[in-house]
């Protein structure tokens, strides 16, 4: 019970005065209002050990999200019974999608995906170094309703504790970012900490949706005690950042998901 009124009470704070993406206006000074999501999903393997990836798409139909960065994503495994699990999600949630595979796995493959409300325009897989496992990074560029464009970057850094290969990524990463054209949001499963020098490289030039401090912890669902997932925006000029709520959401997955309402502001 406890849980069912934390949702209602989410919903209710997350549809405020912003409008839905989903609604075009005329006015072309005007804000455009995208909610987005992060999620390490880890292939819909609960806290339970049960996988079940309808949970999952039960967890994020709630939130309504406009665009949805997935971590852990399996594409015809056998460990997940040979389902594309990014393909299932966008029928489920009635989205685009885009997959980026990090590696061949158990018979498929294993990797990242993006969910989107609008069309997507462009998917391009960034390839990253090879830290403990191969990494890539996925940008999906969509078209809004009111015709402009922008990218989604959803990444998931390599887990080990020397940070080496997780500042090797994040330089390579940025590079990439530098070169697009579009504002962009950029969102994942950074497994780093807010003091990391990884941290601080992606904070230049961008802002960040952060979390209420008493409440910004993501790992692990059950009982949180560190923050490894993020949202970002750039260029900072473009964006401004209405609200950001960890979901206590502790079984679906060893991550909770983070939703965060933004603005994305008329060029000048």
């Amino acid at each position: 019970m406890k849980h069912l009124l934390f949702s209602v009470a989410f919903m209710l704070a997350m549809s405020g005065p912003i409008t839905s993406a989903e609604e075009p206006t005329d006015d072309a000074t005007a804000s455009v209002p995208i909610r987005v999501v992060t999620y390490n999903i880890k292939r819909g393997l609960g806290n339970d050990g049960t996988t079940d990836l309808d949970r999952t798409a039960k967890v994020l139909h709630r939130l309504r999200p406009d665009f949805v960065g997935l971590q852990e994503v399996d594409e015809k495994t056998r460990r997940s019974g040979h389902v594309d699990q990014a393909v299932k999600m966008g029928q489920d949630l009635n989205m685009h999608h885009a997959f980026a595979p990090f590696m061949d796995y158990d018979g498929g493959r294993y990797g990242l995906a993006v969910l989107s409300r609008f069309p997507i325009v462009n998917s391009s897989t960034v390839k990253l170094s090879e830290g403990h496992e191969p990494r890539v990074a996925l940008a999906v560029e969509v078209r809004l309703p009111d015709a402009q464009t922008m990218t989604i970057a959803n990444l998931h850094f390599d887990w080990v504790k020397d940070d080496e290969f997780r500042f090797a990524q994040t330089r390579e990463l940025n590079r990439f970012l530098d070169g697009l054209k579009t504002p962009y949001v950029l969102l994942g499963n950074f497994n780093d900490v807010p003091e990391s020098r990884t941290l601080k490289l992606l904070q230049q030039g961008t802002i960040e949706a952060a979390k209420p401090e008493d409440d910004r912890f993501t790992f692990s669902s059950k009982k949180p005690s560190v923050e490894i997932d993020y949202i970002f925006a750039s260029p900072s000029s473009r964006w401004a950042i209405e609200k950001v709520k960890v979901i206590d959401e502790p079984v679906a997955s060893d991550h909770r998901p983070v939703v965060a309402e933004l603005s994305l502001m008329p060029s000048r």
